[in-house]
């Protein structure tokens, strides 16, 4: 049986797990219109996740997906910390603001959380997908065990081949030009930066579960593009960040629609690991930075502070305004119309 029918999906549409963008209506809404919508439970605890699985539940009886991130247990370094805060400390200046005394670990790996775990393996979800690496053995079949489906992230094929190894059921291969943090698993490693078209051929050609094409694809022609490479179906996470319900704020949304567009790039400065984003102030500033990056996701302790001093003053240019290559081609509308828009694109195809 083919991954679309075990989720009994119409298209093969999978709206990208954003933390901090996508919500459960938007979940909801791409379910409703035969995709798989998701949502990213990396940045919140498990009775955030509780609450947003229990909306998605309350809009749609499909399958969704929750995603987690499984990054490696960071190990604090107060004297890198510090003088990451020292030279952080003339921008925060600079908007009327201060750094925090110190940093903390804002976000817990999957692997560490074991209230998360209780709370997948008593929900369990339709899938759950991970980023940043794979969990461990136990939490693997306590998954399976509650009859979840399994996806991971893979930014090459020795990834790939490890999930795969792993149990998932399917891998997400994720190429350069996608939006937010990369999917490596130990970002201390040499990123051989395939882009999509490349991974997504290698990985097809030497797995046996299904592969999901992600990054810089925003239209229908892109997801045939990928159903082409021998993709099973198509992430798409840019496209929805100008969605009537997506949680991007107004500046967000006013850099996606502008110039900046059009210069994304790839920064550890926000949050301590690769991730593309909008060209701002914020990766400039860190293009220059010397000090070394704190692990993540510490960094992003000094990330969100920055921001929120930012804001509090109208400048918006320090936020972690995630987006791929593809982004001047978003389109501002609800989630339920980008969805019967990218279905008529993808018939309109020529394969």
């Amino acid at each position: 049986m083919s991954l679309l029918a075990r989720l009994g999906m119409e298209t093969p549409i999978i709206q990208a797990p954003m933390a901090g963008v996508s919500t459960p209506a938007m979940a909801a809404a791409v379910s409703e219109a035969g995709g798989l919508g998701s949502l990213g439970l990396g940045a919140t605890d498990a009775a955030g996740a509780e609450a947003m699985i229990r909306q998605v539940r309350d809009r749609t009886g499909r399958a969704f997906n929750v995603n987690l991130f499984v990054h490696a247990t960071p190990v604090a370094d107060v004297g890198i910390e510090a003088d990451w805060l020292q030279a952080l400390e003339p921008v925060f200046r600079s908007v009327d603001g201060a750094p925090p005394e110190k940093l903390r670990v804002i976000y817990d790996s999957f692997n560490d959380d074991e209230e998360m775990l209780r709370l997948l393996t008593d929900e369990a979800p339709p899938v759950v997908s991970f980023h940043f690496g794979l969990p461990d053995e136990r939490r693997i079949r306590a998954l399976k065990q509650a009859g979840c489906l399994l996806f991971a992230t893979a930014t090459s094929l020795e990834e790939a081949l490890r999930a795969q190894t792993a149990g998932m059921d399917a891998v997400i291969a994720q190429g350069y030009e996608a939006g937010g943090h990369r999917g490596v698993f130990d970002p201390q490693v040499e990123d051989a930066r395939l882009g999509t078209l490349a991974l997504t051929r290698l990985v097809v050609s030497r797995l046996e579960v299904p592969v999901i094409a992600a990054g810089g694809i925003m239209d229908g022609r892109g997801i045939r593009a990928a159903l082409d490479l021998g993709a099973a179906a198509a992430q798409l996470g840019t496209a929805f960040i100008a969605c009537d319900e997506s949680a991007a704020d107004p500046a967000y949304r006013a850099a996606l629609m502008s110039d900046a567009a059009q210069q994304t790039v790839m920064t550890r400065a926000i949050s301590g690991r690769p991730a593309r984003c909008l060209k701002n102030r914020f990766t400039d500033w860190g293009r220059t930075a010397t000090a070394q990056v704190p692990a993540y996701p510490i960094a992003y302790d000094a990330g969100k502070a920055l921001n929120a001093a930012a804001k509090a003053v109208g400048e918006s240019g320090y936020g972690a305004q995630w987006a791929g290559q593809g982004a001047p081609l978003a389109r501002a509308m609800s989630t339920s119309a980008l969805m019967a828009v990218l279905k008529q694109e993808l018939a309109a195809a020529v394969s």
